[in-house]
């Protein structure tokens, strides 16, 4: 059964495209068939986190019009060979694809692939539209801040409402000092205003983006950081094993009562 998972926040630069370039690629490591699926059409940006940008010739738009078959259109990575790119057109507006079309590209591609991700652009227009319409399960990104997270609620609804009904939370850039410090929220708290199982929690690492100017995965160093471990820890979970979180964290009540105190409901 092909696992088919949008990576979504509804806020832009909370990680999306980092987690599908390095979750793809952990999984690829683990001897997985993995095809990424850029959704974001006009800005696409995962074909440079995987150093594949100089190798596309085709993408989804000439796909969905006949220009080429689906299979000219996926770039082979040449460092992993279980994992292929189906690249966004860079020159068409969001609306230049339907939600059905989607459909149709993922669909082909799960008659081959294991995991199919989908890297959802930012927002709750056409773009994410497309990016969950052919989704079968959901990994919604936060980072520790109060507009991260309620956007991140926001999108679960959104995700409910769709049928998909499987969602999970992965809490990126985790600052440990700033939530001994209570400065930033922990991830208690955000676990607790979203309400929907933590499948991984990444550390804030300026290693990303050294990785990102390179085209080069975190998960693909040689001498793994915390964050690579986090990023492999959430591929391991996805297939099954039970994995423990890395301790990268402490419990702080006292912001989390605050938030509580200032909007004294649950956001939505």
């Amino acid at each position: 059964m092909t696992r088919i998972i949008v990576i979504t926040s509804g806020k832009g630069g909370v990680g999306k495209t980092t987690v599908s370039a390095n979750l793809g690629m952990a999984l690829a490591k683990m001897g997985r068939q993995v095809a990424l699926v850029d959704a974001d059409f006009g800005l696409r940006n995962l074909d440079l986190l995987l150093g594949l940008e100089n190798r596309i010739v085709y993408t989804a738009v000439e796909v969905l019009a006949r220009e080429c078959r689906l299979e000219q259109a996926l770039v082979k990575d040449k460092r992993q060979p279980n994992l292929v790119l189906l690249p966004a057109a860079q020159n068409r507006s969001k609306d230049a694809v339907t939600p059905e079309q989607m459909k149709l590209l993922v669909n082909a591609l799960a008659q081959k692939y294991q995991y199919v991700i989908i890297d959802s652009p930012a927002g709750i227009e056409n773009g994410f539209k497309n990016a969950i319409g052919p989704a079968k399960e959901a990994l919604v990104i936060s980072t520790p801040e109060i507009s991260s997270v309620r956007d991140a609620d926001r999108v679960v609804g959104l995700l409910e409402a769709q049928g998909i009904k499987r969602v999970h939370l992965i809490i990126n850039r985790i600052r440990p000092a700033m939530v001994q410090a209570n400065d930033m929220m922990s991830v208690q708290d955000v676990q607790e205003l979203l309400a929907i199982p933590l499948i991984g929690v990444i550390p804030d690492d300026e290693r990303v983006i050294v990785s990102t100017n390179r085209g080069e995965p975190l998960v693909l160093a040689e001498n793994p950081s915390l964050a690579a471990t986090a990023f492999e820890n959430i591929a391991r979970r996805l297939e099954g094993e039970s994995v423990e979180f890395l301790e990268i964290d402490s419990s702080q009540d006292s912001f989390f009562a605050r938030i509580r105190r200032l909007f004294r409901t649950k956001i939505v």
